[in-house]
């Protein structure tokens, strides 16, 4: 019969491994407010998205790592993280896609995100800010010729891989 208690080395392996996801959140979104604040690279609304997908799965590590729960409740905070995964997954494509865009096809630059949340209804804002603008197709840093967006788009992948690694491990 199988029991409902953990013993405590699955425990220790599950809030490292989310602790280690949390870590690693922090300091991409460090790095990103770096970036911002010091550098002077203001971030386009997709990028503002991408963050609040780090901010999302930094919260529900953390929660996990308190929570610290038997084998069900880690599969659900796997589920729940990797779904988080994917949404950033799913932002950055769109980032990356429309920086690869020829210049004559990338869209029109809107409005910033500030803009559009205090003058339009939240869905109608939400909407223009996933379609992109000008501003979102410019590749302002790039390291080992990726841009940030490929490179959130990495991070998201192999941050939901560590999800459900996290959360499937017996």
């Amino acid at each position: 019969m199988k029991t409902l208690l953990q013993s405590p080395r699955q425990g220790l392996r599950f809030r490292t491994m989310v602790s280690t996801i949390l870590v690693i959140c922090i300091a991409l979104l460090a790095y990103g407010y770096w970036l911002q604040f010091v550098r002077h690279l203001e971030p386009c609304p997709l990028c503002i998205f991408q963050r609040i997908a780090f901010m999302g799965l930094a919260v529900i590590a953390l929660i996990a790592a308190v929570h610290n729960p038997p084998a069900v409740g880690r599969r659900v905070y796997a589920l729940i993280g990797t779904g988080c995964a994917l949404t950033g997954c799913a932002i950055a494509v769109r980032h990356v896609w429309l920086q690869s865009l020829p210049p004559d096809r990338v869209p029109e630059c809107g409005p910033g995100l500030d803009y559009l949340m205090r003058t339009f209804p939240l869905t109608d804002a939400l909407k223009k800010a996933f379609t992109g603008s000008g501003e979102c197709a410019t590749v302002d840093w790039s390291f080992l010729g990726l841009s940030m967006p490929a490179w959130a788009l990495i991070w998201f992948l192999l941050l939901g891989i560590a999800y459900l690694f996290a959360g499937c491990r017996r």
